[in-house]
């Protein structure tokens, strides 16, 4: 960040980025829980709710919730409760003028909450409760609210893939292990790997959220020592949450790795299939293409250039959410009933990998909606070579009529080796007399019919649309 003539910083800013002074000059080593994901790879509607003010709404939230159940439990009069709620409010400007003085955000949250409902009303506010109980209970609605928007990303990617997978079920291409050619499938085969990976990341991710979406409301160290559990039982039904089971001063971390492991997860998927495009993109394979705009330009020095950029972004990505889950793991780790070690880590890589998620999968749905795939490339590279991928099914085929497997073996594999280094494996086998003694000319032609290899394709299908 760079200042101007007549600029300053903000205390809220300083708060954000942390500074070191030195003069005029600002240092600015970190960034902090406000300053999320660049805008480049952020969409409005999740972004916001990891704004600061958001972040303050969530903790209004919790504590009218511990308001209310305050007074169904009898110890908070029904007037006070609709005061508090009428005139329940915060600026953040305001907070940040008091936690100048007082360093604890919480702190300058309740106080400058207890300035808006008035000093007779101002004690029923926080009463029993520690600032974990705020934090990690608002953190839960957080994370709550912005995986809403990542299961309807989910939903909308995997319904793209199935419809494309549908669409391309008996659309041959080449299977590859090694990177080498296999066998014969169908892109729609392809794709329908991805949408069963797909609809399993996104049953164990729900799991993941709903372990890490409870809220505690246990006082300092979780034993309720100044208030009653029946507190956090209605507070947490009024929040939508489940209340831990137990707890220490803070929600158990391991709740949080296990959450961003499904991130990771879901981030592993989208860079494993964004490889797969890049790869049948290369311009000697060139099976499928990322949609190119009318006016898009791929090199700065080479016109011909499509380049796979949308793909190898996300793979980029899906690099800082693998970071970021390691971090989730190191946080499990705190001293005796809680310190603050894991916060600092929190307040970027969960805003971060959230944010990013959300752009990966919508990025990932444009790319699916926009692929353009070749059939004539595909059918064309099943073809190389006369046809070496049948290979399987002549050494069977000659087995299957009298030749020993070992001698199969090396006869096929013979030819297939000559039609890799520039003949044509078809033809070197219907000059072969060793393979003519076994195979009549309609058992040879079957060696390479295409539909035998897709036999079970419909099947297949079958157990997933």
């Amino acid at each position: 960040m760079k200042l101007v003539s007549g600029e300053t910083f903000s205390d809220r800013t300083k708060q954000q980025y942390g500074y070191l002074q030195k003069g005029m000059t600002y240092v600015i080593p970190f960034l902090c829980y406000n300053q999320a994901m660049i805008d480049r790879y952020s969409r409005e509607e999740i972004k916001r709710i990891w704004d600061i003010e958001t972040k303050f709404n969530y903790y209004l939230k919790v504590e009218l919730a511990v308001c209310e159940a305050y007074n169904k439990l009898g110890k908070l009069p029904d007037k006070a409760l609709g005061e508090i709620k009428k005139n329940a409010s915060f600026s953040v400007s305001r907070i940040d003028e008091i936690e100048a003085e007082v360093k604890h955000d919480v702190i300058a949250f309740i106080t400058n909450l207890n300035e808006s409902v008035g000093p007779e009303n101002a004690k029923y506010i926080h009463m029993g409760l520690t600032s974990s109980d705020v934090i990690d209970t608002a953190f839960a609605l957080q994370i709550k609210d912005s995986s809403d928007i990542l299961l309807k990303d989910l939903d909308e990617l995997i319904s793209v893939v199935k419809e494309l997978a549908v669409k391309h079920q008996n659309t041959v291409c080449i299977g590859r292990s090694h990177g080498v050619h296999a066998e014969i499938m169908t892109f729609g085969f392809k794709l329908l790997n991805w949408l069963d990976a797909l609809s399993r990341a996104k049953e164990s991710f729900i799991y993941a959220l709903n372990e890490i979406s409870v809220g505690q409301i246990s006082g300092p160290v979780g034993t309720y020592s100044n208030l009653d559990p029946k507190v956090e039982e209605y507070a947490c039904r009024v929040l939508n949450l489940q209340p831990a089971k137990i707890s220490t001063q803070i929600i158990s971390r391991d709740r949080h790795a296990k959450f961003m492991s499904q991130l990771a997860l879901i981030a592993g998927l989208i860079e494993q299939y964004a490889t797969e495009i890049r790869h049948l993109m290369r311009t000697e394979i060139r099976e499928v293409e990322e949609g190119f705009g009318k006016n898009q330009k791929g090199s700065s020095a080479m016109p011909h250039k499509k380049n796979p950029v949308l793909c190898e972004n996300l793979c980029g990505l899906a690099r800082v959410i693998r970071s970021n889950m390691l971090t989730s793991y190191e946080n499990i780790n705190l001293w005796h009933e809680r310190d603050i070690s894991h916060s600092s880590a929190e307040r970027i890589i969960f805003p971060d990998s959230l944010i990013l998620i959300d752009f990966m999968l919508h990025r990932f749905k444009s790319v699916m909606e926009n692929l353009v795939v070749h059939e004539d490339r595909m059918l064309a590279n099943t073809e190389l070579y006369g046809g070496v991928v049948y290979s399987q099914k002549v050494l069977l085929s000659l087995v299957e009529n009298g030749m020993t497997r070992e001698d199969a073996y090396r006869i096929v594999q013979k030819h297939a080796i000559d039609a890799l280094n520039g003949g044509n494996f078809k033809e070197n086998l219907s000059k072969d007399n060793e393979v003519l003694k076994h195979l009549t000319k309609e058992k040879f032609e079957e060696c390479f019919d295409r539909e035998k290899y897709l036999q079970n394709i419909d099947k297949i299908f079958k157990r997933f649309i």
